[in-house]
């Protein structure tokens, strides 16, 4: 499966130029003969808390986006705002060849240090998923610091995307997050950033590609960029070679989580 990462310069707020830049993006993934389009959170606004302009209730950008996938069969990941009433969701959904929802993710973890939980729910579903072959799992920006979910994921997942609004001032912890997922839980991590500067943020790309061994096999800098990868799922080599998933104590970490049990 070859995958084409979109590296975006955002439009601040605005979803028609986005919509527009993204289409011509379509056509470049298209040209070096992508079977899945990356774009990063949020796609269409930028990481903005200005829900009422951002909110949809009717699905505009989802049936926009399985429109462009069949027309050019193209699966094509994206990011958008769902009402959900009182609060929203931060979404990123995926959509097969042929129009098809084949993934659905709600970010579990917002934001709080920029103020998205006073407008966003989390979501409470993992999301785990097969296409081409080969089972997916998404996660979204700031859940990349919680590394249980990612355990979780990976044990049907052998690869994870996570798109990003990730800012320039913390990339070190991007790449060093990035690299630490892909090793402790042996998965492909796929890595889509924005670039450019939006509301005064600076953000710096870095998009990435990490083997199950840890190794970045494919980077891009700080322009706008479409990188092209072809996935090849060797993982299960990769872990039973090196078998560490079937030393984890399950049972041990249930308890601390539920009962506490710290000796003192």
């Amino acid at each position: 499966m070859k995958l084409a990462l979109c590296q975006m310069n955002i439009i601040w707020e605005d979803k028609e130029a986005n919509y527009r830049r993204t289409e011509e993006n379509i056509k470049c993934a298209c040209e070096q003969k992508a079977d899945l389009l990356l774009l990063p959170e949020m796609s269409f606004t930028g990481f903005s808390m200005n829900t009422d302009l951002t909110k949809e209730s009717n699905q505009e950008t989802v049936n926009r986006m399985i429109r462009c996938a069949r027309q050019n069969d193209l699966a094509i990941g994206f990011g958008w705002v769902r009402d959900c009433g009182e609060k929203s969701e931060n979404h990123y959904t995926i959509v097969s060849k042929d129009g098809k929802i084949i993934s659905d993710y709600a970010k579990i973890h917002p934001f709080s240090f920029a103020g998205e939980d006073q407008k966003f729910q989390g979501g409470k579903s993992i999301v785990v998923f097969e296409y081409e072959g080969i089972k997916l799992s998404t996660f979204i920006c700031y859940d990349l610091r919680f590394p249980e979910i990612f355990q979780i994921a990976s044990k049907d997942a052998a690869v994870i995307i996570v798109p990003a609004n990730w800012p320039k001032a913390r990339i070190e912890h991007w790449k060093c997050l990035l690299q630490a997922r892909a090793i402790e839980n042996q998965v492909y991590m796929i890595a889509v950033n924005c670039v450019g500067e939006m509301r005064g943020i600076d953000y710096s790309g870095d998009s990435c590609v990490i083997d199950p061994l840890g190794q970045v096999v494919l980077k891009a800098s700080d322009v706008e960029k479409i990188l092209t990868f072809d996935l090849h799922d060797n993982v299960s080599e990769v872990r039973s070679k090196f078998p560490i998933k079937g030393d984890r104590r399950e049972d041990l970490y249930r308890s601390y989580y539920y009962e506490g049990c710290i000796e003192k």
